[in-house]
């Protein structure tokens, strides 16, 4: 918790410079921010940047959170524009100002605090070092940026602003993902010594095709010297730009970044290499590989550690998205869909009859032993583990505590779950993934690679 003195009116505490990491908000403790006041001249005033999909997405966590004004809207479409202040007026009773230009919201708006950016990735960290030396707290997407010079330009930024900068690794601050790594893997070793960790996300064919199409309807789209003046090139670039590699880092980043971080978070180190390959396997005219598979090395105090991961755009097969970490006496395997969560113990692995008597696990029926067929060699056979719930259910959206944390450390109430250098020392091998995948060869990490 924070070591500010207490008491503390919402100015004090919002002009002074809060510590960026630690170990965040309690497991199971009430949101701190459910009990602030909500009266306007207490409450934290925030500019939304960005209100297409994804900001739409943030600012439905935003509304359940008390405390909270929402003052101006920012965005280069005149249509999510409104679509944002129009939202942001069923909520809060009052439209917000609505601004196409970030400076000049920046140079007009008085009073702000925080901005919630949830633009593109090559305009996160432009848009981030704005915000933080007009003097505003920054929750900021992930990945940070599509470049890892911009990156380290983030963390430089924070730091030198003395804001607070968290970046969207909702993850870090979701109650299951929490209690696994710092009651189960830390705290118990319940896995014993981890010697192998996968990660997948698997995106269907339907799921991946291009946004939009030749019929676009007029209140959508952006003119010409608009799109030019903000980095694309068209419409189909402004509303597709993950494809793009100048714009985005592709699927790896898209949607790798979010279970590649939870690699680096629960081992405690980052890779040693990685080593890629990736195609267009599918969709042959576009610009980043639809599908990618990556294998890091680590070298952990309990010994090395191989991680795999794949991201697949053309297909859904495979259970989805999840994450899981094998050791010599259980694996558990971490999502944010709970029915995909469990954990497994090894058979001859110490008994978990304690653990579930204190309520740190629940034990599931163990699943049928498969007939052995007749060409089995009996001796190579493993007893079948017993599978274990991970305790507690998770009724929120899933941005919605990383958010939480986020506006609780704002407050001085809390530190946050990843701050800005954290979350580039988590991402910087990420960067590395395409490059190793285009050059077909395995990439060994420098010091000065993977640092800022």
């Amino acid at each position: 918790m924070s070591d500010l003195p207490t008491p503390l009116n919402r100015r004090s505490f919002l002009t002074r410079t809060t510590g960026a990491a630690g170990a965040g908000l309690v497991l199971g403790a009430p949101s701190i921010l459910s009990a602030n006041n909500a009266d306007k001249r207490d409450a934290i005033h925030i500019a939304l940047v960005g209100f297409g999909k994804q900001g739409e997405v943030l600012f439905n966590c935003l509304k359940n959170i008390p405390g909270l004004h929402f003052q101006a809207v920012c965005d280069i479409s005149n249509y999510s524009r409104k679509k944002g202040m129009g939202q942001v007026r069923a909520v809060q009773g009052e439209l917000p100002k609505g601004y196409e230009d970030i400076d000049e919201m920046l140079a007009t708006e008085k009073g702000l605090d925080a901005a919630v950016i949830a633009t593109p990735d090559f305009w996160h960290s432009p848009h981030t070092v704005k915000c933080l030396e007009a003097g505003l707290h920054v929750y900021c997407e992930k990945m940070m940026s599509n470049t890892i010079e911009g990156a380290r330009a983030m963390v430089v930024a924070a730091e030198k602003s003395g804001k607070l900068c968290q970046i969207g690794h909702q993850r870090r601050s979701n109650p299951r993902y929490r209690y696994t790594y710092e009651q189960l893997i830390n705290g118990k070793k319940i896995c014993g010594q981890i010697v192998n960790a996968n990660a997948q996300w698997n995106r269907s064919l339907g799921a991946s095709q291009d946004i939009g199409g030749k019929k676009l309807a007029k209140s959508i789209i952006v003119p010409d010297e608009t799109l030019n003046r903000y980095g694309f090139k068209d419409m189909h670039e402004y509303l597709n730009w993950r494809l793009y590699r100048d714009l985005s880092g592709g699927p790896i980043s898209d949607l790798g970044a979010h279970q590649i971080d939870i690699f680096n978070w629960f081992l405690g180190v980052q890779p040693t290499s990685v080593f890629a390959s990736g195609g267009n396997d599918y969709f042959t005219e576009r610009e980043h590989f639809d599908n990618v598979m990556a294998i890091f090395d680590y070298d952990t105090p309990q010994g090395g550690v191989r991680a795999f991961y794949q991201v697949l755009t053309t297909t859904s097969s495979g259970g989805g998205f999840w994450e899981s970490f094998m050791g010599t006496e259980a694996t558990i395997k971490t999502s944010e869909i709970a029915s995909t969560s469990a954990i497994y113990r090894e058979d001859g692995a110490p008994s978990w009859d304690g653990l579930v008597d204190k309520g740190y696990l629940k034990r599931k029926p163990a699943p049928p032993k498969p007939a052995p067929s007749a060409d089995a060699v009996a001796a190579y056979e493993s007893a079948a583990p017993e599978e274990y719930d991970l305790p507690g259910g998770f009724n929120k959206p899933a941005h919605q505590p990383h958010l939480e944390n986020f506006f609780a450390a704002v407050r001085g109430e809390a530190s946050l779950n990843c701050d800005a250098r954290h979350a580039f020392e988590s991402e910087a091998p990420i960067f590395y993934v395409n490059p190793s995948a285009l050059q077909k060869e395995r990439i060994e990490f420098t010091k000065e690679q993977l640092s800022v």
